[in-house]
């Protein structure tokens, strides 16, 4: 019997891995590369192809190679011989744009293939999320979180996309996952597993930096707890306190040391045909103005611009350069953090971030029947702790013995939200994903504490859940294709872009729905302004597309009666500007105010006007 409820367990996951995938390559085959596939995909096929790592060297390689590796069996021709490989300092855009739309190669044979292994990579941590939630709650309560992140919105939109968003997630997720067995079980072979699943993490995006200071504080806390433990044992205490500090230092140490050492070999691999002189005067360049710039001679470099200094010492050093290459991303990223990004939030274009973007975004993409679940297990879990009454110390060291992965999840979730929100980087609810299957976890465990309750009848809260789940299967049923661009019922899908752009709404997958108005409107000519490569609209709309934008004035003045442009560009035209913004007056699209509502939309992003 035990063998026959565990195979018909794992019978629904496969359904739930099988019918995410189906989504997801479904989806695909209508969407058109989106932004930062442009960069990505010919990034990672140059890794296998060339082991040479010039392009994209603000993200790491494994995302990029997985996406890379069908390509590298198919025929397909490479722009080596232009200056923007050759001589240009990160020539990714216009390597993509050549690559995957410059008419060499079949652009949609690339983009498919391409997304095949994040899509994998997707299903992957589905797989683990149900694995972890099979030892916390059960196999059958593991299925609720499988099922919420399988289905969710946001994971539909962004697990088929070459990026490293879904990547980080389970990067996150197995270096959490593993250093809590090292914590329960901290034998040498548990504490190198975890140092691997901290490596890959790294490998698989550069904010997983941020698991170091989670360790760090992790450890602390545990440490705290141990010591407070044994605290009344007999012995003397100091010794005690230096002996558990040295036994979870120690721990640490060895899962840092082993992840350093997981990140090289593949940085090494993928610089092997990388010209050491080139990478050495491409850091330089990417660098340059880093932390204020280079160190006048004679002085003393500041901590942040010693660490460019020293990346760059180590560009052309034949042992040390892939960890140059390492470093250089991880540089690029806080040096991009640090800089900001202009971007249309709730009527505003803004620079400066907004404390409570990715609260309220969050709140907005995330589906009702979700949010209910989520907000309800918080609730009810809060309410548990109030009631008993005990609020002591002992009572939070005892927790922590007994619930050490429940913990962990809810403290990174609450520092990762804390640093998303102080981070100027507000472009997309897709930087949360790491947090999704652990809230997911905790949801479940919360509902199932809850159902063993004797609040109303099981038969009551069962139906509840059941209605919850229904109502977001066809949510998420209603809502395809359009996963992207999805917000919740409370808004509506085709309202999102009211609210918040960028990979939020718009991030160029409309182009060949485009190509589909185009061809049944019987369209001669249309005047495009495009957020995505810029070869896109030439190439699938045969000869029919001119490259447009607000400065070129009104299209009608070349015979061009039909307008399309992304609404991620709209709104950065004509929104508000936020206190301290400015914007050319020629860049405002004013010759179009009015045309209030577009003809029509090609799928969700694209809104298309026809000029009388």
């Amino acid at each position: 019997m035990g063998n026959s409820k565990r195979n018909l367990a794992y019978l629904v996951l496969g359904i739930i891995l099988i019918s995410s995938f189906a989504i997801m390559h479904s989806v695909s085959g209508q969407e058109s590369a989106i932004v930062d596939e442009m960069a990505h995909i010919p990034a990672g096929y140059s890794y296998v192809k060339y082991f040479d790592y010039r392009l994209n060297p603000e993200h790491p390689p494994l995302v990029k190679i997985l996406a890379g590796l069908p390509l590298a069996f198919l025929d397909l021709k490479f722009p080596t011989d232009q200056p923007y490989w050759q001589s240009e300092v990160n020539g990714q855009w216009a390597s993509g744009d050549q690559f995957v739309y410059g008419g060499d190669n079949d652009a949609d044979t690339v983009i498919q293939w391409a997304r095949l292994g994040p899509m994998l990579l997707t299903l992957l941590l589905v797989f683990f999320i149900y694995w972890w939630g099979k030892e916390l709650i059960g196999r059958w309560w593991a299925l609720l979180p499988a099922l919420l992140f399988a289905f969710s919105p946001t994971v539909l939109a962004h697990g088929h996309f070459v990026t490293t968003d879904v990547g980080a997630s389970l990067g996150v997720f197995i270096s959490i996952y593993y250093f809590i067995k090292a914590r329960m079980n901290p034998s040498t072979k548990n504490l190198a597993i975890a140092g691997v699943a901290f490596g890959i993490a790294q490998l698989l995006k550069f904010s997983a930096v941020i698991i170091v200071l989670y360790l760090i504080i992790l450890t602390a806390i545990f440490l705290f707890a141990d010591v407070y433990r044994k605290w009344h044992e007999p012995g003397g205490k100091t010794k005690r306190v230096r002996l558990e500090f040295l036994k979870h230092l120690k721990n640490l140490v060895i899962i840092f040391v082993v992840s350093i050492l997981v990140v090289y070999p593949l940085y090494s691999l993928a610089t092997v045909n990388y010209p050491p002189e080139k990478q050495k005067s491409d850091t330089e360049f990417i660098l340059s103005s880093f932390a204020k710039g280079k160190t006048p001679e004679g002085e003393i470099c500041n901590p942040k611009r010693c660490l460019a200094d020293l990346d760059i010492w180590m560009a052309d050093k034949p042992i040390l350069r892939p960890y140059g290459q390492y470093m250089l991303g991880v540089l690029m990223v806080l040096q991009r953090a640090a800089g900001g990004n202009t971007y249309y939030y709730l009527g505003e274009v803004r620079n400066e971030s907004a404390l409570f973007y990715f609260p309220v975004t969050y709140l907005m993409k995330e589906s009702l029947p979700v949010l209910i679940l989520v907000f309800g297990a918080l609730v009810f879990s809060l309410w548990r702790l109030l009631k008993s009454g005990k609020k002591n110390l002992s009572r939070l060291v005892d927790y922590l013995q007994t619930h050490p992965a429940e913990f962990s999840m809810l403290l990174f979730v609450v520092l990762y939200v804390l640093y998303s929100m102080l981070s100027n980087l507000n472009i997309g609810v897709r930087h949360l994903l790491p947090t999704l299957p652990l809230v997911y976890i905790l949801t479940a465990s919360g509902l199932r504490a809850w159902l063993k309750s004797n609040h109303f009848k099981t038969q009551i809260k069962l139906g509840l859940i059941g209605i919850a789940l229904i109502w977001f299967t066809a949510d998420v049923a209603n809502t395809y294709p359009y996963y992207l661009s999805y917000f919740n019922q409370g808004l509506g899908t085709q309202n999102g872009w009211k609210y918040v752009t960028d990979s939020n709404y718009d991030w160029g997958q409309d182009m060949k729905k485009l190509q589909t108005f185009v061809e049944q409107n019987n369209v001669d000519k249309i005047a495009i302004d495009y957020f995505g490569s810029s070869k896109a609209p030439g190439y699938y709309l045969n000869g029919k597309a001119e490259n447009w934008s607000s400065n070129k004035g009104d299209p009608r003045d070349i015979g061009i009666h039909w307008l399309a442009v992304s609404i991620n560009t709209l709104q950065g035209a004509k929104a508000e500007l936020a206190p301290g913004q400015n914007r050319n007056p020629e860049g405002e699209y004013q010759w179009l105010q009015n045309y209030q509502e577009p003809y029509a939309k090609a799928g969700t992003s694209i809104f298309i006007y026809k000029l009388d």
